[in-house]
């Protein structure tokens, strides 16, 4: 149902104006992971009111029938149980079965790749969800003596000639991530990278230095890679929930199995978590909360995402399609144009990096901003010291952002009042990875019921698709406009 028909939205509205004056110290504790949101100004009331809502849009309905399979794809008609992908025999899932037979088909596939000394490259050409989720798994878990790993998204041929450029075809394998097998991007650079290497090495090589990941084995097949080397993803993932299954090949290859399967277990743990803890003590529940807090009560139209963490410099992206795909959305449910704002504009960088460059206007400015700082206590690796640094950093910024300055100069003031989440785990391991990206899937998701949307489609990104076919089509070969 629509929320701004809620009695708990109309009273959340009264009780912004009191809210300022509010004085906790919530936090949730989870395995060596500190949920943090102690410096939003929270009241008991403003929380109870808020999971009131959540029960109000029967949140614990819909996660029931998230886990149980069932069609909450509604515009498609389709179940989204992506979470299926990480779980362990036994568990309970329609399609357990097939998804362990093919996560065995792409370990013991790394498995080959990793241990083949004629291989030293891999490059994944996808796009989207087919590119993101491994990427960001691999540039965040990479370690000395890992296999040399490369990502083409971009149409723009200076992205495929950049990784040829440190790529011998004798040594390449390609991964082709594409669920339709027709993206325009992906099969564009798929058909540029086999025209590089059959020019080095022949037709013939084609079927030893490619893989696939698709829904359409025979699109595969027609480019000229055998059905032993192409891997599945089924309709019921979504792209940007896909990491989990085929679509990390590259970062099987590149971790291995067990590091991988530490990842996995990291998400199944979040899942079980959100499935089974009360909603006041859940942490994907708050982060959901909090942020239609922030979103439809406090203005703040973006979200900025902070790994203190230099090895997280690509998470602002992917959790900016995983939101931004997700909840960038003007129609509910039910067909409606909704009377309230969705999702908002996610955007970020690495700390210390972004304090010297945009936590200008997070302290000064005059947009609200959601913020969402996430950090490690201990080094994985780098010179000793730093990580004191760095933790330290990520906490004065969330408590300048939350107290903020009087000096009696008004260019010298920070107003304060300011909140932020702070996510803080052991170290930045496979398995706290894993913990981490489940949680921001599921936070989503209780945004999604909330605002009574559809998070499992994206049918705004298909217009501009149409046109730019519509334009190739009618371009004549020497029109250079």
């Amino acid at each position: 149902m629509t929320p701004t028909a809620c009695p708990a939205w109309q009273r959340l509205a009264d009780l912004k104006a009191d809210a300022d004056d509010a004085a906790r110290n919530p936090h949730v504790e989870l395995d060596g992971l500190t949920f943090d949101f102690s410096r939003y100004a929270l009241t008991a009331e403003i929380l109870d009111q808020l999971i009131a809502l959540a029960e109000a849009q029967d949140l614990a309905g819909w996660r029931a029938r998230l886990f149980a399979g069932a069609v909450v794809n509604t515009t498609e008609q389709r179940a989204a149980m992506h979470m299926a992908l990480r779980a362990q025999p036994g568990d309970d899932w329609p399609v357990l079965e097939e998804v362990l037979a093919e996560r065995d088909r792409c370990y013991a596939f790394a498995d080959a790749v990793r241990s083949d000394s004629n291989i030293t490259d891999v490059v994944n050409i996808g796009i989207g969800g087919s590119h993101l989720g491994p990427a960001l798994v691999c540039d965040a878990l990479h370690e000395p003596g890992d296999m040399r790993m490369h990502f083409v998204a971009n149409v723009d041929g200076a992205d495929l000639g950049r990784v040829l450029a440190q790529c011998d075809p004798k040594s390449t394998l390609f991964i082709i991530a594409s669920k339709t097998f027709t993206t325009q991007e992906t099969l564009l650079n798929a058909r540029s990278a086999r025209g590089w290497l059959v020019d080095a090495l022949g037709e013939a090589a084609v079927g030893a230095h490619f893989a696939a990941v698709s829904a359409y084995p025979t699109r595969a097949a027609e480019f000229g890679i055998p059905a032993e080397r192409v891997f599945t993803i089924w309709d019921w993932v979504g792209g940007r929930y896909s990491l989990w299954g085929a679509i990390g090949l590259p970062a099987m290859i590149a971790l291995g199995r067990a590091r991988f399967a530490a990842l996995l277990t990291g998400a199944r743990e979040i899942d079980e978590h959100f499935l089974y803890a009360h909603l006041a003590e859940n942490i994907p529940v708050l982060m959901g909360l909090i942020a239609v807090w922030n979103r439809n009560f406090c203005g703040a139209t973006s979200h900025a995402i902070l790994p203190y963490a230099d090895a997280l410099g690509l998470l602002p992206a992917y959790l900016q399609q995983l939101v931004m795909e997700s909840l960038g959305k003007r129609i509910d449910r039910d067909g409606g144009v909704v009377s309230y704002p969705t999702g908002p504009i996610v955007w970020g960088m690495p700390g210390t990096n972004g304090q010297h460059a945009f936590h200008q206007l997070l302290h000064q400015g005059t947009d609200a901003v959601a913020v969402d700082f996430i950090g490690f206590r201990d080094a994985v690796e780098g010179p000793d010291g730093h990580q004191r640094v760095l933790v330290a950093n990520l906490r004065a910024q969330a408590d300048a952002l939350a107290t903020g300055r009087r000096t009696g100069d008004p260019h010298r003031d920070c107003p304060g009042g300011r909140g932020s989440n702070v996510l803080m785990f052991d170290r930045l391991t496979p398995r706290n990875l894993g913990r981490l990206v489940a949680l921001y899937e599921h936070q989503v998701f209780v945004q999604s019921v909330i605002w009574n949307l559809n998070p499992f489609d994206q049918f705004g990104v298909e217009l501009g698709k149409e046109l730019a076919e519509q334009y190739l089509s009618a371009r004549k070969p020497t029109d250079s406009r």
